[in-house]
């Protein structure tokens, strides 16, 4: 005679950035995804996503940098810091599910881009990241235009030049 034993499995992921560690067990399922199956269920965290959207968006043509103002500041004195990491998910917000993921990204766009097709490759990038690194289902990437970058921010802030003033 065989007996009906319940077989169970436990998954661990680590976010090295964060330092977080989850465990997950599981059991038989009814409703079986690529996360949750009858063999146990794997649970993404919210850093895990985010840091994958930002870096997805970061790799799209016309996306000059993530966050608002407050967080590129944040972000530029972190990187100075001897010793510290990128932050991969900076101007990213998430929201995770069981098998579902909504994301919000903040852009600096490229001046010139046209911002509706960069905001469509934006998100058609990170779906597919997502959706093909998780099993998660994307439901919505909203995506914030911030800022527009220009190259004279740049060269005007590095040259040391001062102008004459417009009015006397």
């Amino acid at each position: 005679m065989f007996r009906n034993k319940t077989r169970r499995s436990v998954i661990q992921v680590t976010d090295t950035a964060s330092e977080k560690s989850v465990t997950t067990t599981g059991s038989s399922s009814s409703a079986e995804s690529a996360l949750v199956t009858q063999h146990g269920r794997t649970t993404i965290t919210d850093s895990v996503v985010s840091k994958i959207a930002g870096i997805s968006t970061r790799d799209v043509s016309g996306v000059y940098a993530l966050g608002g103002g407050a967080a590129r500041a944040v972000g530029a004195i972190r990187e100075r810091i001897p010793g510290s990491r990128t932050n991969h998910g900076q101007g990213v917000a998430v929201e995770v599910g069981e098998r579902q993921a909504a994301i919000d990204v903040e852009i600096v766009a490229e001046y010139g881009v046209a911002i509706a097709d960069l905001a469509e490759a934006v998100r058609r990038n990170v779906i597919t990241s997502l959706e093909r690194m998780t099993g998660l289902e994307v439901t919505e990437v909203n995506v914030t235009v911030q800022d527009v970058h220009l190259e004279s921010d740049e060269s005007s802030d590095d040259s040391g030049e001062t102008q004459d003033p417009r009015v006397q």
